[in-house]
């Protein structure tokens, strides 16, 4: 790893050292804290925490995909032994109060809630297929199976919006949402550069006669998340409380939406998020928490299971929202990109979920990337409602589908100019001191390791002697290399509220418990923040003990894991808590030693030490002292809050080497090099396991991942681990991940985002690859055999 600009400033956490940043704890390969508590299995999912007296309730789901409930015939359903209750969107008494379900900051102001609220916990009006009419409670799942069976519904059937076009006719079916008459969420248009580059319009700097020119049209696909651990959830009261216990990456925010959804006090609410087998952004939503509750409630507050499965959750939680993407460019003979523009058409199906942010949010990603030389950019994000299933977040938030449409573009050109595509894109590459004159606050690449990171992927996957190598190819069967760029935020600061906090408690022992709101759901998110608390304080990592499981009664707030935020933002929370605790344990030192009154202390390897470094007084001995001294007992602990408005870029190149085989039409990926630019690494072993996982997920994109829905009836075809194709070990070559370490000054530790990035370059890039080996150009993902054998026979090949 090479670290490059700019230079840390010189202080007792970040000491200079020929221009690099050393730390005790952080930037160590520490071996995950859960790691043996998971392989042995004594880590406690949402499952294994489930009372044995418990009921089991299942939801009762349209069979059409738009329009509404007449009436239910529930007669032979509660005949069947083992029901205990059937609830319907019919019954009277239902709360109705309108909710929005993603996981976002609160806006305490109804008119800058970004936000739609357009869910209750049932609704008569069906708008997507299997969309909640009612909720069947049983003592068992096999009871619950089979009087679900035994349910009668009349619809009411109106016709199924698929498109854009169709959501758009006013005569081809009523809106899907009346408060939204043209089914249009948002249509945002952002527009930079023009006037200053002296045009009086966009179309007339993009048609000048003295740049080259090119439009497109690229798709991407509704991918689902494919998580380990299903969507579940189980609720019970107690202590005049609803307790629930659910895997969620959200558990604070989970707790508000079962308030406002219910209409009870957010307080009358507990949420417990215990170990989380994956979540990828589907559980960044509120699913079926709030409904649970409610049937809980109506049942007494005895305990209710409400898991959903495997099928459920490809058809019924979230995905991917599917998008189309018009794009146009110019550029000139110097290997500088002009302009560019375009145009996200995003559906995301039902309801709103996540809705404009996500399109938006790649949006921007596309008008950052290649911002090097570029005059002007325009953007435009438009969301619409349809009959597809709703869709939502999932991992990097819409940047892997920009990035996709802005990477066709510039391969196409690159391709098409015969320029070589690194070089290409490093010449047009963010430059550092970059500014977003659009966002809300202050955004500026202030760290950039992009070119490093280029001339790195590009040593490591042999980028010139394979172009030489692969450049004449005309067999059945070539060879291609190919390269993606990516770029992405640290967190939403700057845009939405940017807020962690942290609590620091020093036991008897001199160890220290460390209590978040961060959420651990696999990432490694426990691991780093122990180091950064070891560092802060001068203590071994060993000697942090961090509470997994978020309890809203218990542990401070926080957001929840999405944005890759947690490492950025919650570090600048442990950093500043825990300057307060270092504080008071020294503040305990003086009383016990007095003759240190006045002079400067610290703590290293878990002692006090003075000024030259001598000890003073171990933890160990303080902290026991503090406990049961008769004149000054004390519990040293320090609490706080962080709201952070700062935010930079993470960067990063992705290499792959493909073998296309033209006839059989398929590709066969077999190196992939992906070199990141995300600041100083916490965590090195860490860090490497999530490039490796989000080259796995990109591939997916790229390959062989979509679902697939009717647009007849807006049933999903293909939900389940079977029909839906993950890449498998079989499917994964060997990767390589490195990193480019620059100084970040925004962040806690020099550090930038790492989580959701790796998942972005790989698809764009093995598009580049094929290319490269075949001359043929794709626009829509995943690239699938049959979409590759339609595109060599067009192309003359088969």
């Amino acid at each position: 790893m090479a670290l490059i600009n700019p230079a840390p400033p010189a202080d007792s956490l970040a000491p200079e050292r020929a221009g690099a940043a050393r730390f005790t704890q952080v930037g160590k390969p520490v071996t995950r804290i859960d790691a043996v508590d998971k392989v042995t299995g004594r880590a406690k999912f949402t499952y294994d925490l489930l009372p044995t007296d418990h009921l089991v309730a299942k939801v009762v789901r349209s069979t059409i995909a738009s329009g509404r409930v007449l009436s239910f015939d529930l007669d032979e359903a509660l005949a069947e032994p083992g029901v205990v209750a059937i609830f319907t969107c019919l019954d009277e008494g239902l709360p109705t109060y309108q909710f929005a379900s993603p996981g976002h900051p609160w806006v305490v102001d109804p008119e800058e809630r970004g936000d739609i609220e357009d869910r209750t916990l049932m609704d008569s009006r069906v708008r997507q297929y299997g969309d909640t009419i009612g909720v069947l409670v049983a003592e068992d799942t096999v009871a619950a199976e089979r009087a679900l069976r035994k349910i009668k519904v009349e619809y009411e059937e109106y016709p199924v919006v698929f498109t854009y076009e169709q959501s758009q006719d006013p005569d081809y079916a009523p809106p899907i949402h009346e408060e939204c008459p043209n089914n249009v969420q948002a249509d945002w248009l952002t527009e930079v550069g023009v006037e200053e580059a002296g045009y009086s319009s966009m179309e007339e700097l993009l048609h000048d006669p003295q740049y080259h020119s090119g439009s497109y049209h690229m798709r991407t696909p509704r991918q689902q998340q494919a998580h380990i651990e299903l969507c579940l959830s189980f609720c019970y009261e107690e202590n005049g409380q609803i307790v629930c216990v659910t895997s969620t990456q959200i558990p604070h925010i989970v707790r508000r939406v079962i308030g406002q959804a219910l209409e009870i006090p957010w307080g009358d609410v507990r949420v417990i998020k215990p170990f989380v087998g994956g979540g990828f952004g589907n559980k960044q939503d509120v699913l079926y928490e709030p409904l649970n509750a409610w049937v809980c409630h109506k049942l007494g507050g005895r305990c209710v299971l409400l898991e959903l499965t495997r099928e459920e959750v490809f058809e019924q939680t979230r995905s991917r929202q599917p998008k189309d993407y018009y794009g146009e460019a110019c550029w000139d003979d110097d290997m500088n990109l002009v302009a560019r523009s375009c145009e996200g058409f995003s559906n995301s199906g039902g309801y709103a979920s996540h809705g404009q942010a996500i399109i938006a949010n790649g949006l921007g990603s596309f008008r950052f990337m290649y911002s090097g030389q570029e005059k002007a950019c325009r953007t435009r994000a438009l969301t619409f409602y349809s009959n597809q299933a709703t869709a939502g977040a999932m991992r990097a938030y819409g940047v892997p589908e920009a990035t996709w449409a802005a990477e066709c573009m510039v391969s196409d050109i690159a391709h098409d100019m015969g320029w070589d595509g690194a070089d290409f894109r490093a010449k047009n590459a963010i430059k550092l001191g970059y500014e977003d004159v659009t966002w809300p606050a202050p955004l500026i690449c202030q760290s950039n390791g992009i070119q490093e990171c280029i001339e790195r992927g590009r040593e490591l996957i042999g980028w010139d002697e394979k172009k030489r190598r692969y450049a004449n190819e005309t067999g059945p069967v070539r060879h291609g290399v190919g390269m993606s760029l990516l770029c992405y935020k640290c967190s939403v600061g700057g845009l939405e509220l940017e807020t962690a906090s942290a609590r620091m408690t020093l036991n008897q022992d001199g160890s220290v418990v460390l209590t978040l709101g961060a959420t651990e759901i696999g990432q490694g998110c426990d691991t780093v923040m122990c180091q950064m608390c070891a560092e802060v304080l001068g203590v071994p990592v060993e000697k942090v003990h961090i509470v997994s499981t978020q309890d809203t009664n218990i542990s401070p707030y926080g957001a929840g894991a999405y944005a890759s935020r947690q490492t950025y933002v919650t570090g600048m929370t442990i950093k500043q808590v825990g300057a307060e605790f270092k504080a008071k344990i020294l503040d305990y030192a003086r009383y016990l030693k007095p003759y240190y009154n006045g002079q400067d202390l610290d703590i290293a390897d878990s002692w006090v030490v003075d000024a030259a470094g001598r000890r003073v007084i171990s933890l160990e001995e303080l902290s026991t002292i503090a406990y049961y001294d008769r004149k000054r007992s004390d519990q040293i602990e320090a609490s706080g809050t962080t709201e952070e408005d700062v935010n930079s870029f993470c960067l990063g190149a992705c290499f792959v080497d493909v073998t296309v085989d033209i006839p059989m039409a398929t590709v066969t990926v077999n190196q992939i090099v992906q070199v990141h630019d995300s600041g100083q690494i916490i965590n090195p072993k860490t860090a490497e396991q999530q490039v490796h996982g989000g080259i796995a997920q990109s591939l997916g994109m790229g390959l062989y991942e979509e679902l697939i829905e009717d647009p007849a009836t807006g049933k999903t075809r293909n939900g389940n681990l079977l029909d839906y194709k993950i890449p498998t070990t079989m499917d994964v070559p060997d990767l390589t991940a490195e990193f480019v370490e620059t100084w970040d000054p925004t962040g806690p530790f020099g550090n930038k985002s790492l989580g959701e990035p790796p998942c972005i370059p790989c698809a764009p890039a093995i598009r580049d690859a094929v290319l490269d080996a075949t001359g043929v150009k794709f626009y829509e993902a995943p690239m699938t055999q049959q979409r590759l054998f339609e595109g060599f026979k067009a192309a003359g090949l088969l």
